[in-house]
């Protein structure tokens, strides 16, 4: 189409191409082979090599060091935080008060709406008979409505949890995102051992369920704590054939 004065104009296009593809994670995991994990953050946030982050933290057993990491480099990164309504008293005043130690400025409370609460779990037991229902209405559904303005989420995921993470990348396409969001794992091949010795390096405070055994902290109803000799999360929906909340799936593991 000609323009006034006899110029071509260009023709608008609006792009509804993927953000990034698995060429893209491919490429980032290669760019910081063999970086530590503080490199690898100041490429990301500092460089904006992964567009606009959110952190997803579940303020869980191990989520400070995460929050740490992220906080001592930018701590107006915004943190998502799912408020199942179902957390153990414990997990909101142990967020409330990492917050104001760390210094965090962007914490999201993100909630399922009651709309679909109401219809789908009303008397607030989904738990006891679907629990993949339940995390669907109170986790996946919810946080995927809080992501759609990024396009990147970091994750506290560690290999040595599950051997359902124990190939993860550190950097994924998010398999439940068809815009091609990144999901990045800077904490993937950290053991325990390290963790433990950065919470006493930095003097960051446990959660206090850890000491009445529960290395990994979920939900109330869905959580217990863990045997001698039990995987990690052996105490998440102990009993079902489930071993993530449907924000991470297993088996999405990609060859990298």
């Amino acid at each position: 189409m000609n323009a006034p004065g006899g110029a071509i104009r260009a023709v608008d296009r609006i792009d509804i191409g993927p953000r990034f593809t698995a060429h893209d994670a491919v490429r980032l995991n290669n760019l910081f082979r063999g970086s530590d994990t503080q490199a690898m953050l100041e490429g990301v946030l500092t460089e904006g090599l992964a567009g606009e982050v959110a952190m997803v933290s579940s303020f869980g057993a191990e989520s400070a060091v995460l929050l740490h990491l992220v906080g001592s480099i930018d701590p107006g990164v915004p943190v998502l935080f799912l408020d199942t309504g179902k957390h153990f008293p414990e997990t909101i005043a142990y967020r409330d008060g990492l917050v104001d130690r760390l210094g965090l400025t962007d914490v999201r409370v993100v909630k399922p709406e009651a709309a679909e609460l109401a219809a789908r779990d009303a008397n607030g037991l989904r738990w006891s008979f679907d629990p993949d229902g339940c995390c669907e209405i109170r986790k996946v559904r919810p946080l995927a409505k809080a992501l759609k303005g990024f396009d990147a989420s970091f994750t506290g995921r560690k290999a040595f949890q599950a051997a359902t993470r124990a190939a993860l990348p550190r950097f994924e396409i998010d398999n439940s995102d068809a815009q091609g969001r990144l999901k990045i794992n800077p904490l993937i091949d950290w053991s325990a051992s390290q963790i433990a010795g950065y919470f006493i390096l930095h003097d960051l405070p446990q959660h206090p369920l850890i000491a009445r055994g529960y290395p990994s902290i979920g939900c109330s109803p869905c959580t217990r704590p863990v045997a001698a000799g039990e995987d990690a999360r052996a105490g998440r929906w102990a009993g079902w054939d489930k071993v993530e909340c449907g924000i991470h799936q297993p088996g999405e593991e990609p060859f990298l």
